[in-house]
């Protein structure tokens, strides 16, 4: 109720403090002089919107408001989450939200495999003629075993009497679904689910009686369904879960199969037995043939057409579990904006004395050996140059939905086990980085990382700091609207931060980036609103006089003057951001030059240490001395009266 009320409070604060402030700009008095500095005095009202759109966000990404307006919509969608689960494993095996069938998938990497390691025998210098005919020999029998496997004509009757029998489970579980007494519940029933309601409280940290006190329920989303409609659901998902473990359990093994494979690998096995020491690359070779078979054997392939009753019926009951949801699926998208709830086992959630100073000697040796590529630090080199294919480049920025919105379907493989390529298939590739082009140098390694996460953290922080603060200094709406926000989370050290950011966007570059993006945005609004509002009046004045325009005055006038206070406002911004980047890569990270510093850590590498913090230094120092030179090109004037 509290909540409910506080948000319909903040609603109307904020819709009455706008509509007051459109009123005073109607009314108010345009300043002759553009960018007069009094504009960005008082806004008193701006502040409460400021101050009310902190504290909805606040309400909003806490699931608050979800909670005072709907209290047991998490459970259901806890039950829909489970649904959800149970039917991932079955869609796995289908092009439903995947782009081909899991056979046909599995088929296209093994075939790869294949290929592949036929070409490292026939090119490989340590093999003779003999022991590459043999070899090559396994991978053709390998192959031909997966046609055993597609063909229609070789599936066993009781293998099609499984399936059926699923998928007339799935069938008449749709059927169930749609009537209103799914599921049908005893008194006994509905009494026992109750307390299992009552035991797990409600939603978020309640409290509740125990019988032998009051104890705190700190389970965040109960599992136990609280209403008709959630145990609906969680009766079709224990249903749903039954018919996906017996599916996993099924192999389409006919006895063609099962005595070819069993034929290969006895071969393989006593092949492997007669070689002598001498000969273990192609003991070797032959292991990887098996491992191949293997995969085969124990993987999900069917016929191409097999499956395709069972893929309708899940279709069916995906589209009716979807429908049943109703307003719920509105309430996951717009209460939910953190990330829907999933459903994982039993419980639902919302979706890381020695010597100190070592010889100059011996750290300049070990830098030298961990630069190498061969070597580097956790396999990684400090720094190099690769050459990388400029297919991973495009594949890099394509964006794989490309493919899939042009016309036609992906390709399916034959029941002889072939995969045809087609047109969309074959932009999938390119969209993808799946092909080859040239290959162009790029540098990589632990210092490179860090490097790119602060510079990109940096712009970033420019491109959206500046242009704000000089907004702010020169309008009182931006002053009083913004102020709130960046003053409410300035302060807050930015390690603070780290370990939210990083779980939400991950330990690679995307968090760390955020986090440098986060420090250094209001270091450059901050300096950039000073350098704007502490622009002379005097001079705005002249330039008014001689006819520039509000454009000409902002160019030639006011960002001139700021440019001091942002370019100083750049260097502090680079030491936060170098500070704040090692300090990330301390907590998460498998790169960079603090990831560095901390594994050298645990296990006392002092030299490493060193070079790290050396390193560290230098790149700082690399950082101030280029913008040096730039305040020196660009504002010659600073300092000269």
């Amino acid at each position: 109720m509290l909540t409910q009320f506080l948000t319909i409070l903040i609603i109307i604060s904020i819709i009455g403090c706008i509509l007051y402030g459109r009123r005073l700009i109607k009314t108010e008095k345009v300043d002759a002089v553009f960018g007069n500095p009094e504009r960005a005095k008082g806004g008193t009202h701006w502040v409460i919107v400021g101050s009310s759109v902190i504290l909805m966000l606040w309400l909003y990404y806490s699931w608050d408001i979800a909670r005072g307006f709907y209290p047991k919509s998490a459970n259901e969608l806890c039950q829909v989450a489970k649904i959800n689960e149970s039917l991932l494993g079955l869609k796995y095996q289908f092009p439903i939200e995947e782009r081909e069938f899991k056979s046909t998938s599995i088929i296209k990497i093994e075939n790869k495999n294949l290929v592949k390691i036929a070409n490292e025998i026939k090119e490989s210098p340590d093999l003779n003629d003999q022991q590459k005919t043999i070899l090559v020999s396994y991978i053709d029998r390998t192959s031909k075993l997966i046609p055993f496997l597609t063909s229609e004509e070789l599936i066993e009757m009781d293998t099609k009497i499984k399936i059926q029998e699923m998928t007339e489970q799935i069938k008449q579980l749709s059927v169930n679904f749609q009537k209103e007494d799914y599921p049908y519940e005893t008194d006994a029933q509905k009494n026992e689910r109750q307390k299992l309601v009552d035991e797990q409280g409600g939603w978020g940290i309640v409290t509740i009686d125990s019988g032998s006190g009051s104890i705190e329920n700190t389970i965040e989303i109960p599992t136990a369904p609280q209403t008709k409609k959630g145990l609906k659901f969680h009766t079709a998902a224990k249903e749903l879960s039954l018919i996906n473990d017996k599916f996993f359990k099924l192999r389409n093994h006919n006895p063609l199969f099962k005595s070819a494979i069993k034929k290969l690998k006895d071969d393989i096995k006593a092949y492997r037995k007669g070689l002598d020491d001498s000969e273990e690359i192609t003991s070797d070779y032959a292991k990887n043939i098996v491992k191949i078979a293997r995969r085969i054997e124990f993987a999900s392939i069917y016929p191409p057409n097999a499956l395709n009753e069972m893929q309708e019926a899940i279709i069916e009951f995906d589209g009716l579990q979807n429908k049943e949801q109703g307003g719920l699926r509105l309430i996951d998208i717009l209460l939910f904006p953190s990330g829907t709830i999933v459903a994982s086992g039993a419980t639902c959630s919302e979706q890381g004395s020695g010597r100190w100073l070592p010889k100059p000697s011996d750290t300049f040796n070990k830098f030298v050996l961990l630069s190498k590529p061969s070597v580097g630090y956790k396999n990684v080199p400090l720094l190099w140059i690769d050459m990388v294919d400029v297919s991973k480049w495009i594949g890099f920025i394509l964006p794989d939905w490309i493919a899939d919105i042009l016309p036609g379907e992906y390709p399916v493989h034959t029941k002889d086990g072939i995969v045809k390529e087609n047109f969309k298939s074959n932009v999938l590739k390119v969209v993808t980085g799946d092909f080859k082009l040239f290959k162009v140098p790029v540098p990589y390694g632990h210092i490179w990382d860090s490097f790119m996460r602060v510079f990109l953290g940096l712009v970033f922080g420019i491109i959206i700091g500046v242009p704000l603060g000089l907004f702010m200094g020169l309008n009182r709406f931006a002053r009083g609207f913004f102020d709130p926000l960046i003053e409410l989370y300035r302060p807050v050290p930015p390690l603070a931060w780290a370990p939210l950011i990083i779980s939400v966007l991950g330990i690679d570059n995307s968090g760390k980036v955020f986090l440098l993006f986060m420090v250094s945005l209001s270091i450059m609004i901050i300096s950039a609103r000073a350098g704007a509002s502490g622009t002379q009046l005097s001079k705005i004045h002249a330039a008014h006089s001689l006819g520039a325009s509000k454009k000409q005055i902002l160019r030639h006038v006011i960002f001139p003057n700021s440019l001091p206070e942002i370019l100083t406002g750049i260097r502090v911004a680079v030491g936060m951001c170098w500070g704040t980047l090692v300090a990330a890569e301390f907590l998460a990270g498998t790169t960079g030059i603090g990831f560095v510093e901390n594994v050298a850590k645990k296990y006392f590498q002092w030299e490493v240490i060193w070079i790290t913090i050396i390193i560290m230094g230098l790149l700082g120092l690399l950082f101030d001395i280029t913008l040096r030179k730039v305040i020196d090109k660009t504002i010659p004037w600073r300092g000269k009266g």
